[in-house]
């Protein structure tokens, strides 16, 4: 259950990085990012490559990846992943829902189940062996 979990997280924090700056184009705007045209643009009138930058690399995307390898790295070396990870991913996830019902936050809401489900059985085995 945990490495499914963390694949489905590697996969979701990915594919929303990848989708954001292949399919939606934001890479397009690379040049204005380092370019420094970021610096002092409007987050309330957000320009198309501000809006293109935190869509793509300043998104949850990349971070959410690297929750995905964590757990899949304590879980090749039999640690069981703390329970506020599957908790905190899946309350984000909730109001994720609720804020975007049309985006695939299912997919998260399963990995988090996974990943609770799996945190708890492999605390509990651990419980019982000490």
């Amino acid at each position: 259950m945990i490495k499914w979990a963390g694949r489905l997280i590697v996969f979701f924090g990915a594919a929303h990085t990848l989708g954001a700056l292949l399919v939606e184009g934001a890479a397009g705007h690379a040049d204005a990012w380092f370019g420094g045209e970021l610096w002092h643009d409007d987050f309330s009138a957000m320009s198309a490559a501000n809006s293109a930058y935190w869509l793509s690399l300043g998104s949850f995307g990349v971070p959410l990846a690297l929750v995905g390898l964590t757990v899949l790295w304590l879980e090749r070396r039999g640690i069981a992943p703390p329970l506020f990870i599957p908790w905190t991913l899946g309350i984000l996830t909730v109001i994720d829902a609720v804020v975007l019902p049309l985006t695939p936050w299912p997919i998260l809401l399963v990995a988090c189940g996974l990943l609770l489900a799996g945190s708890r059985r492999a605390a509990r085995q651990e419980a019982a062996r000490a």
